[in-house]
């Protein structure tokens, strides 16, 4: 039997449940409508339109064939009447029926619907401090808000900006801002990291000496106050000084990225079951509380299949697989959607960040034991000319060593993130470190070591759980040699001397070193008495080291996880 679909939000989940559900119900009707007038675009491309790496905002817009995903376009080939620039006002659940305005004339009317579709997507999170209506202030809410921006500062119209918050589109902005344009751009963030919730604090400090030595400059554990223009007037005007709690920064655009919200007014005010936090309550086939009314994307919430609660994702990969969920659901079908553990990526300059999971703060606030556990180690054969460093973090469950999350910073941003997709789609089935350990792993020297980076995480992590190794995270060491005093702590440098010299000489009585190699029939030199920190390259000689000082009696002996590498990428002065 046709059926009247009515699908509310095209920019990515909407017009993929659309095209779905046409492709197996080419009889059936569907209207789609937006309140902006361009529609179906890659939002998470925003950042490198602005940044000149994309050259034209139409590209967004396009297909993987060039053509354009307008009005017609939807049209033409799916059969789907869109309409833009009109706003959903309110859905009667009784009669079936969905008022719409249409926002350039303010005429209303009412579309009756057999099966509704909430894409209502995401707003940015709004800063309630004095002046935030001041011109050059923008949240990028979609391409329109990326169109202005680009304009100022491809006109030369910028230059000094400041981004509140060191999220992902805060970071992304700030990379686009500094690289291409030159801007001197400062990000300033309440919590005390970059990308707070989604990676720990060693691998976020390691990403933002990375920024800094690219320009950007970072106000961590600072709070806006006001926004002011150039009179300090805080109710007109342009945007020129950004004051926060500790300092006042100049500016000619602010951009304000401190998070988004689900838009779920509409089904709040439809009376569908929304949480405190505002996301809309779905089954695992994204209906909502009413069974003729489907939702998904950046609007509703998820059960986390982690920690097995509800988790607010709002990625746009996501919602493109839920929009094929929805659609089969709408042509009669059963697909489900599980749930997420939460995967991302993010580019910074020459760096990429990527992990899947949950961070070692959040697994404890779910309620885990949890360690984690650091690995630094080319990402391919050491002997292959075309190689780069990667960073590895493990989050584990101590007594089960169940995997619970891994994040990491590589280079090669296709290496890491091939990793993270491993663990990823392993997640789905509680792994332990022992099938990490035991992983299968494709391997040839141009694209990895013959024993995978994965294999060696699982193992250290092993040797963590099991005793054979005490691992220090960098802040662990760094708080050590800041607190360090004549006698403690023993630092014992494992490499070989020419790689320590410089440290020998600008830390005598601090700074130690027996090469790895030596250290059987040098055990004399090493004090018995005082803790000793194990330190080299990337850690696989220090726990070589630690191995043998165990053996050999030695009680207080921990090793420091990364070795040298970590602490340098991390900007622990030494």
């Amino acid at each position: 039997m046709q059926k009247h679909v009515v699908i509310i939000g095209a920019v990515a989940l909407g017009p993929k449940a659309a095209a779905r559900f046409k492709r197996l119900e080419p009889d059936s009707r569907v209207t789609m409508i937006d309140r902006e007038k361009l529609i179906s675009y890659g939002g998470c491309g925003i950042p490198y339109f602005v940044s000149g790496d994309v050259s034209d905002a139409v590209e967004l817009q396009k297909t993987a064939f060039h053509m354009v995903r307008d009005v017609e376009f939807f049209r033409a080939t799916k059969g789907v009447d869109v309409r833009t620039e009109t706003e959903a006002v309110a859905i009667d659940r009784a009669a079936k029926t969905v008022t719409v305005r249409h926002l350039p004339t303010g005429r209303e009317e009412t579309l009756t619907y057999d099966k509704l579709v909430l894409a209502t997507g995401s707003t940015p999170s709004a800063l309630p401090v004095p002046g935030a209506q001041l011109g050059g202030i923008h949240a990028v809410n979609g391409l329109d808000a990326a169109q202005r921006i680009r304009a100022l500062v491809s006109g030369g119209k910028v230059s000094r900006a400041v981004v509140v918050g060191a999220g992902f589109i805060g970071l992304e902005l700030a990379v686009a801002l500094a690289d291409m344009w030159g801007v001197e751009t400062t990000v300033v963030e309440f919590r005390d990291q970059i990308l707070p919730g989604v990676i720990g604090g060693n691998l976020a400090r390691m990403a933002q000496k990375h920024m800094e030595e690219k320009g950007v400059v970072f106000r961590l554990g600072e709070q806006v106050r006001t926004f002011a223009n150039a009179d300090g007037g805080i109710d007109e005007g342009q945007v020129a000084r950004v004051v926060t709690d500790k300092a006042e920064l100049e500016a000619d655009l602010v951009i304000v990225a401190i998070g988004v919200r689900p838009n779920s007014g509409l089904a709040r005010g439809a009376g569908l079951d929304v949480s405190e936090r505002g996301g809309i309550k779905v089954d695992d086939q994204l209906r909502t509380s009413d069974p003729d009314i489907y939702a998904g994307g950046d609007c509703v919430e998820l059960k986390h299949l982690i920690t097995g609660g509800v988790a607010y994702l709002p990625l746009g990969s996501l919602a493109n697989r839920q929009g094929r969920v929805i659609g089969t659901n709408l042509a009669g079908g059963a697909s489900t959607f599980a749930g997420a553990v939460g995967s991302w990526c993010v580019k910074l300059f020459d760096l990429s960040a990527a992990g899947t999971g949950l961070t070692l703060a959040a697994a404890k606030a779910a309620g885990f034991d949890a360690l984690n556990v650091h690995v630094s180690q080319l990402d391919r054969a050491h002997f292959y000319p075309d190689k780069g460093l990667m960073s590895l973090e493990l989050v584990v469950e101590r007594k089960s060593g169940r995997v619970l999350g891994m994040q990491g910073l590589a280079v090669m941003g296709d290496a890491l993130v091939g990793k993270v997709d491993v663990v990823a789609a392993l997640l789905h089935s509680s792994p332990t470190v022992e099938d990490l350990s035991g992983l299968e792993m494709a391997y040839s020297p141009p694209f990895a070591a013959a024993l995978d980076i994965l294999n060696v995480l699982g193992n250290a992590t092993e040797n963590i759980l099991s005793g054979r190794n005490k691992g220090i995270q960098v802040d662990e060491f760094a708080k050590l040699w800041a607190g360090r005093t004549a006698q403690e702590p023993y630092i014992l440098d494992c490499r070989e001397h020419a790689n320590v010299e410089e440290l020998l000489q600008k830390h005598p009585g601090h700074w130690h070193n027996i090469p790895q190699g030596q250290l059987r029939e040098r055990l004399a030199e090493i004090p018995r008495d005082t803790g000793v920190v194990l330190v080299c390259n990337t850690g696989a000689r220090s726990y070589e080291a630690f191995i043998t000082l165990a053996h050999a009696g030695f009680g207080d002996v921990v090793s420091v996880e990364g070795g040298m590498t970590a602490v340098l990428a991390a900007g622990v002065e030494v």
